[in-house]
This record gives C-alpha cells, structure tokens and sequence, in this order.
C-alpha cells in the first residue's frame, strides 16, 4: 500500500502543478479542489484543508515557486494562488557537443506527456470553471517513460492499480512459452533492461520476468485494488538476486546492420566509426536471446539478425507482437 499511497501522493502533487501553470490568473482554493481530482475525493472541507496546506508546503521544498495573491479585484481577502513563471523557468543554457549527444540519447527514453490522465481532466475542469487555460505553458511538467517494449505500459497501468495480469512467457531454453499469472508489484530498469516484479500466483511465491521475454498480449483480469504490494519490497533488489544465482554462457550473433543507423548495436559490436556510412556485417555477444532481439527489433529494419536463428526467430516474435499490439 505504501508504493500506491506515494504514487498517488506524486501524480496529486503534478496535478496541482499543472493546473496552477495552466493559467496566468490567480486560482482560488475552490477552483482548485473542483480541478484536481484527488481533492474531490476529500470527505470534507477540512480534510481538503489539510492535504492542500501539506502539499503547498511540499511544493514548496521540491523548489516550486507557488505565490498567492488577491484573486478578487473587488474583495482583497479572496486569496488566489499560482505558479511564479519567471521564477519557474529555466535559465539560458549551452552544451557542448558530448552533452548534446547524451541529452539526445536520453530523450529516445523519455516522451512528453503533460496532459495525459488526470492532468488532461484537471485542465478539462479549470477551462469548464471558466478559467482562460494556457495550455503550452504546460510542456514538459510530467514525463512518461517509453520503452520498445509493448508489454511495458500495460504492466506499468496494472502495477499502479493493483490489478492481475496474464501474459505468456519464454524462458531462455523454453521450446515453448508458458502462460502465468501475477499480482504486479513494481515495472523495474535495472542495468538498461525493463522487468516486472510481482507475486506469481502459478508458483506462489515472488518472481522477476523480464519485459523482453515477454510474447504476445498482456491482459489485466480482474478488478483494480485486488491486492496489497508488501511495504518492504525492492525490486531491484530482486533483480539483482535472480540475475546473480544464473550461469549464463556467453553466445556471439552475427548482424547486418544499415548505414549511419543501429547506432547502440554498432557500439555494442565496436564497429569503427569510420564504418558509420556504409553497411557492415559485425558479431555482438550476448547471454540473453531476448534481451539482444529487443535491442535488435527497436532498430528494425536498420538491423537484421543473421545468427543464430533463435535470437532472429526471438526478433521476429517481438515485431509480431508489436504489430498485434497496436492492431
């Protein structure tokens, strides 16, 4: 309960910023409880009291800058509240050419989506309150992170909710992959691999499954808060444990990869740079089929698997997937 009551706790806090950003008017304490949607569930006006008051404070420590203000032209004591812009903002910045290359790897893994959710509904209210909405000054408040993983936002819905999940899952050496289901706990990168960690309810006991090994659809069965995630969890910590008690050997996959492309595959291999502008056959070891597939199907078509034919028959399941997904 702990990790859903902080989630909650996070998304309220951003829900808040975002709906003091969305207007250059002052908001008074009704239209804020009426715009964010975790204060309409408060039981009273004093409950509401309390939970705004600590999160203004908190606000306040994470360095937002919230000012208040009289919010009536006519009555000095209607106070209003918002975000100072000016003070908000970031200040000019320069890169160099290393920074540059780094920030824009780090962007492949985050997206933009501020008015996703319940930021969308918060910006739905104030705007049917009356209250002029600016919405591009919203930009950039609340990042989400993508994955070429297609089993990735599902588990990551179904681990806030709480909710079972059932997907099918290939194990490496598995002819054939298995069906389990699971009580999500927490979706997980630890060394540049996604997993999710949770109670498998076929083996009854907690389990790691990494996102790549993943085939085919996750389907969340059942209703939300169905279960409570243990306090104590810690998921990389988990990982690191299933990671550590494996004796993995490690193979060697032969790739086609295409000109100025497949840029992370082309490192891995240690391809010289001058190579960059024509296409290369290169050899990249591994000890995990799925990992490398995954890796190999984000750079699809730019990266052809050439050997062994798991890894490109794992590649192909992947991109199947991919296409079923978003059928």
């Amino acid at each position: 309960m702990a990790a859903a009551s902080g989630d909650r706790r996070t998304e309220r806090l951003l829900n808040l910023v975002i709906a003091l950003l969305s207007t250059r008017t002052w908001l008074t304490k009704e239209q804020i409880r009426r715009a964010v949607p975790q204060y309409e569930d408060c039981a009273s006006t004093e409950a509401f009291d309390r939970m705004f008051e600590r999160d203004k404070e908190e606000l306040r420590e994470l360095g937002v800058p919230l000012v208040t203000g009289s919010a009536s032209a006519w009555f000095d004591d209607e106070q209003g509240y918002k975000v100072d812009r000016d003070a908000y903002a970031l200040p000019a910045v320069s890169f160099t050419p290393a920074e540059l290359a780094v920030l824009s790897l780090a962007a492949r893994v985050w997206a933009q989506a501020s008015l996703a959710g319940p930021a969308a509904r918060a910006v739905t209210k104030l705007r049917a309150l009356g209250v002029d909405v600016d919405e591009q000054s919203l930009v950039g408040v609340e990042p989400r992170v993508r994955t070429a993983e297609p089993a990735f936002e599902p588990l990551y819905a179904a681990a806030r909710d709480r909710q079972r999940v059932t997907f099918t899952y290939r194990r490496p050496g598995d002819a054939q992959p298995a069906k389990r289901s699971v009580q999500p706990w927490q979706v997980t990168s630890w060394r540049g691999t996604w997993y999710l960690v949770g109670h498998d309810l076929d083996r009854g006991a907690p389990r790691v499954f990494r996102l790549s090994r993943i085939e085919g659809t996750v389907r969340r069965t059942g209703p939300a808060g169905a279960y409570d995630v243990p306090d104590d969890v810690d998921g990389r910590a988990m990982i690191a444990a299933a990671q550590s008690g494996r004796d993995a050997t490690p193979r060697t996959a032969r790739l086609r990869l295409a000109p100025r492309a497949a840029g992370q595959l082309r490192l891995r291999a240690g391809v010289p740079a001058a190579d960059a502008d024509r296409e290369v056959v290169a050899e990249v070891e591994f000890t995990d089929a799925g990992e490398l597939a995954a890796t190999v199907a984000a750079a699809a078509p730019h990266a052809v698997v050439l050997d062994p034919p798991d890894v490109r028959d794992a590649v192909v399941r992947r991109l199947r997937g991919v296409l079923e997904a978003h059928r």
